[in-house]
């Protein structure tokens, strides 16, 4: 059985007050909190194991590079990734959608080429391609959600036309919660020879990943949502792309060899490792990934969809509540507004006041906001350490919101 109890004692966070309240944190969609072993993790390795990987034989250096590489096979392990060196680690899905836009889209794209995308994108999947825009004249073709949040996969594909070099989509909407049928993605832009990019920055949180079976080009992962330290990540990418690839950033660790008159680079992924990496978040997000490994990704997705839908049945009864996006597959995150003049950032203000942590603005989707025709919304998102009780905290929280701006 899934005991929600014992995991909420894993998290020392949850056990604090907001405001003489006890918190409720529902901010999971913008970054989760950490457990202990991860805390524990971290403390070790600055207190007494930190030295600079790759660059030393002596015994601390060893230790530090034996378990920060340890994390490439942790990572490949949770993504469903038969080869290790498909993994490259990064500081994060944002760093990670950069790398491929310099490093494999710039090279190739030419003026009047596109990228479909949909209009549910974080920003983080799309300015690294309007500076391609900007820079090459590559056109961005978007592809708009239905009336409920569905992004119909045919959608994405009938897109595609004969100038298409990349798809580049969500698996789950940092906004709405809407999950997307990547998989269909995938294969019918493979049918028409189109490789595809998928931020799995939230899919990846709330559901099992295998991006062999899955076939995505590039999977991008961002540790601190996944219960690791900011500043973690990492972004599968394909083996043949990896060899179409230049490097991104120039310094150690990325060579084999520097000369006064040439230069050789290391073998993928070091090729794309520039420089001393994040070392000790990259050591806490093997960690993290051991921790969801342990408790099941499976058991973490009922538990989060058992929350989402005892949260929507209790919202339905708000009728001056308006939920943004009631896809048919939904994640664990949903975004609402009020009617009247209260604006989310005073919603916001108002649950905080009663303990409760949500997301309030833009949620970095600006075209989603502008095709809802708002300008924020209040976000609620779940983890794996959420319950019904706290779902009960909001909505009382919500009521007061109501009395004070009705």
């Amino acid at each position: 059985m899934y005991d929600v109890n014992a995991i909420r004692v894993d998290f020392p966070i949850l056990s604090r007050q907001v405001n003489g309240k006890p918190l409720v944190y529902l901010d999971n969609g913008a970054s989760a909190q950490k457990p202990q072993v991860v805390i524990d993790a971290v403390t070790q390795a600055y207190a007494m194991e930190y030295a600079n990987v790759h660059r030393g034989l002596h015994t601390l250096s060893t230790i530090a590079t034996e378990k920060y590489e340890a994390v490439r096979g942790t990572i490949a392990r949770f993504l469903g990734a038969a080869d290790p060196d498909e993994i490259v680690f990064t500081s994060g899905t944002t760093e990670g959608i950069n790398l491929v836009s310099y490093s494999w889209a710039a090279p190739r794209l030419q003026p009047g080429d596109e990228i479909v995308l949909s209009v549910m994108e974080h920003h983080a999947n799309i300015v690294p391609w309007h500076f391609l825009r900007e820079r090459q004249g590559v056109v961005l073709k978007w592809v708009d959600v239905d009336a409920s949040g569905n992004l119909d996969p045919q959608a994405v594909i009938d897109a595609i036309g004969p100038r298409t070099k990349l798809v580049a989509v969500t698996q789950m909407s940092n906004v709405l919660g809407t999950v997307v049928d990547v998989a269909a993605i995938v294969k019918g832009a493979h049918d028409k020879g189109v490789p595809v990019l998928v931020d799995g920055s939230q899919g990846a949180v709330h559901q099992p990943v295998n991006v062999d079976a899955l076939g995505a080009d590039f999977y991008a992962i961002t540790g601190h949502k996944l219960y690791g330290p900011s500043g973690s990540g990492a972004i599968h990418i394909r083996k043949e792309r990896l060899a179409e690839m230049r490097p991104f950033m120039g310094g150690g660790d990325m060579i084999r060899e520097v000369r006064r008159d040439g230069i050789t680079y290391a073998d993928a992924p070091m090729k794309f490792e520039a420089g001393t990496p994040g070392i000790v978040q990259q050591i806490g997000l093997g960690v993290a990934l051991d921790y969801m490994m342990g408790v099941g990704m499976d058991n973490i997705a009922a538990h989060e969809k058992a929350i989402t839908a005892y949260a929507m049945d209790r919202l339905a009864g708000l009728n001056w509540l308006q939920v943004q996006g009631k896809a048919d597959h939904r994640g664990a995150i949903f975004s609402f507004t009020l009617e009247g003049p209260a604006h989310p950032h005073d919603i916001s203000t108002v649950l905080d006041k009663k303990g409760v942590a949500v997301r309030a603005g833009h949620h970095c989707a600006g075209p989603l906001m502008e095709h809802l025709g708002l300008s924020a919304t209040c976000r609620a998102s779940f983890a794996m350490y959420n319950t019904t009780d706290e779902v009960d905290r909001l909505i009382e929280a919500l009521e007061l919101c109501h009395d004070l701006f009705a």
